[in-house]
């Protein structure tokens, strides 16, 4: 693997997410949270073909950095796509998933990471 930092991979999936017009992106902080990521993405698609397709720009965009996801869930119904990058993890909703699911509630305590600077709100 390329000597990369979090922030660096969380900041190329971000822009892989916009390039294919992924909404309401939001970067969590949650080093020191928790010991399974440095930073969670989440992110709204339309459909299920856009899911997918925001799902494979990050796949791609992170493979040419020389990084694979560990675990990749959800891919195939595309409700909610979940690809674990080891000290990233992405998740791609559509938008009746993700209030389903409510993972802002959840890590409500992770400060917010402005996705254009990656400075902390």
């Amino acid at each position: 693997m390329a000597d990369i930092s979090a922030k660096q991979l969380a900041q190329a999936a971000v822009r892989a997410l916009e390039d294919k017009k992924g909404q309401d992106i939001l970067v969590l902080d949650v080093d020191g949270l928790t010991t399974l990521a440095d930073y969670y993405i989440l992110c709204t698609g339309q459909s299920m073909p856009q899911l997918r397709a925001l799902a494979d720009a990050v796949d791609e965009t992170l493979s040419r950095l020389g990084f694979s996801p560990r675990h990749v869930e959800g891919y195939p119904s595309a409700s909610w796509i979940l690809q674990d990058y080891g000290s990233i993890v992405v998740h791609i909703f559509r938008k009746d998933a993700r209030e389903f699911y409510g993972l802002e509630r959840l890590w409500a305590d992770a400060p917010r990471v402005d996705p254009v600077t990656f400075e902390r709100k």
